[in-house]
């Protein structure tokens, strides 16, 4: 049926409950999964509204980074906890959806495993949200949880 599952995940409920059906479904296909958080690259604007701990010096793309490293690999050990052995995790810097349909692209990904509502910005709210886009340009099929 499947043999590669991409999981997008910025660690919000909606990306937990679509990588626990990813998980499933991986075992159920014994297909590979591979994990990917997309962070965007920050505008002027959001550097000027942006808190950075003092205890991370560093310019805000590095934090945001080194953030989207941590939610890569919290999914990942969700999926090792769970038994999958089969599992990767990558961190890509973009536009969310477009970031994850190419990357699904070069990857060859079956199928997209994706939340219905994430972590996502105002402006998700005024053109609506990544799995909304997702499903539009895929070019595979896509399972919103």
């Amino acid at each position: 049926m499947f043999t590669s599952i991409l999981v997008p995940f910025d660690g919000s409920r909606g990306a937990e409950r679509a990588l626990g059906k990813a998980i499933d479904l991986a075992r159920l296909c014994g297909a590979r999964l591979e994990i990917l958080t997309v962070y965007r690259h920050h505008s002027m604007l959001e550097a000027s509204l942006s808190m950075v701990r003092k205890e991370e010096p560093g310019n805000l793309d590095d934090v945001m980074r080194g953030h989207a490293r941590e939610v890569a690999e919290y999914a990942k050990a969700i999926c090792v906890k769970e038994g999958l052995e089969s599992v990767r995790a990558f961190v890509k810097s973009g536009p969310a959806a477009r970031t994850i349909i190419r990357f699904a692209k070069e990857h060859g990904h079956d199928v997209i495993v994706i939340g219905s509502r994430g972590l996502g910005s105002i402006e998700n709210y005024l053109l609506g949200s990544v799995s909304h886009k997702v499903t539009g340009l895929a070019d595979c099929p896509v399972l919103v949880v």
